[in-house]
């Protein structure tokens, strides 16, 4: 079977790039051919033969081609023609759709289409959601500047997108956000999806509000897979938050809770824009961000976790991997989340931004090691999928499409 990742980054960044990496990883080890799409990058860690990519756009950074990004937000001509030769080189029998709003485009499933037409052979379009994009242009069900969680559009009333400024807090991009919306829902592009991977229920209720989204809806959480062997340790005395340090993940309720439980020591390991928030919280440890192997050690050492989001998580890997490594979670009972804790089992629930529920929970917790010892216990009963079990369902997903 010929696969073709398409997602708009191809290098570390994030979720979706860890999800197409060790899928590509371990479809390739079952003998599929597996190419990959996206934008041109000095980082790309993978790529295609045919060295075709669309360009690098970053939004971020002030430039004279600012002023054609519009219209290569809404419709990209040139990732039309970037794809083009990938198409009729390595005929693929799946297209697997990633992340690729803006930077990408849904022009490219225009192409997809009129290369199947063209080719009369079995092309197959299948897409991961790691966001709300298609339902909602900041891809988020939330209104940053105001912190506020939103459903309005509703995967057809994109106008409010730009009522309420919700990309960037700018009226321009925010009206741009609703233009692509309201376009691709007057070209039906969506409708030429044939199956769609929804990594949580959470997802596939809020895309089932978007009519041009007929294909297959299937929910499969993602995978967790620890890369190394590694001892079960001792646990230590501190509570572990880890991730970016921004509003949309709870950070500044997170940061109460601690001052309010000041004989609790917390580890905080990440990065973002809220670092200055848990500066001089005395009994936060704010380590910085880390990975590997010295990530996995923090959190398999913690008594318990505590993940504060207050957006809608789809299926976070953090969770996943807190309880992977026989460490309990306090989550946010919002979005995907619920839907891998065990509540009274591996972890407890609060309210989402709450912060009298979350400071008692944590105290709760934190009060009685033995009810903190039978968590971690059915922590390591708990099972997700690894990558080989999650590929060969995907693989059957793919084979149910009719693709051999």
């Amino acid at each position: 079977m010929k696969i073709l990742m398409v997602n708009k980054f191809l290098y570390p960044k994030g979720g979706s790039e860890t999800y197409i990496f060790k899928l590509g990883t371990y479809l390739q080890s079952k003998g599929h051919k597996v190419e990959y799409f996206g934008m041109q990058d000095e980082r790309n860690i993978v790529g295609n033969r045919w060295n075709r990519y669309t360009e690098n756009m970053d939004f971020h950074r002030s430039s004279l081609k600012k002023l054609v990004y519009p219209f290569k937000i809404i419709y990209s001509f040139q990732a039309r023609k970037a794809i083009r030769p990938i198409l009729e080189g390595f005929k693929p029998d799946i297209i697997h759709l990633n992340n690729f709003n803006f930077q990408i485009t849904p022009s490219i499933i225009d192409e997809i289409d009129r290369h199947r037409r063209n080719a009369n052979r079995q092309v197959k379009i299948v897409y991961t959601p790691h966001d709300y994009q298609l339902v909602c242009p900041n891809h988020l069900l939330r209104i940053p500047h105001s912190n506020t969680l939103c459903f309005k559009c509703g995967g057809s009333s994109f106008i409010h997108c730009a009522k309420n400024r919700c990309i960037h807090n700018s009226i321009v991009r925010s009206l741009i956000g609703s233009c692509e919306g309201y376009f691709y829902k007057w070209k039906k592009t969506y409708r030429t999806i044939d199956s769609i991977i929804c990594p949580s229920s959470f997802i596939k209720l809020q895309l089932e509000c978007n009519t041009d989204l007929r294909g297959d809806m299937i929910v499969l959480h993602n995978f967790f897979d620890i890369a190394m062997d590694f001892p079960v340790c001792a646990k230590n005395d501190y509570v572990l938050y880890f991730g970016r340090y921004s509003e949309e993940k709870g950070i500044a309720t997170l940061a109460e809770a601690c001052r309010r439980l000041p004989d609790i020591p917390f580890v905080f390991a990440g990065s973002g824009p809220m670092e200055n928030e848990i500066a001089g919280i005395s009994n936060i440890k704010n380590i910085g961000f880390k990975t590997g192997t010295e990530l996995i050690r923090l959190i398999n050492k913690a008594r318990f976790s505590v993940y504060p989001s207050e957006w809608y998580e789809n299926c976070p890997f953090s969770v996943m991997e807190s309880i992977s490594l026989g460490t309990p979670v306090i989550g946010a009972d919002i979005g995907g989340i619920p839907e891998l804790i065990d509540e009274g089992k591996n972890g407890i629930q609060f309210e989402s931004g709450n912060v009298n529920d979350l400071t008692q929970k944590i105290r709760l917790l934190w009060d009685d090691a033995e009810l903190c010892k039978r968590y971690e216990e059915q922590c390591y009963n708990t099972s997700f999928d690894t990558i080989a079990d999650y590929g060969d369902k995907l693989l059957q997903v793919y084979c149910s499409l009719g693709v051999q």
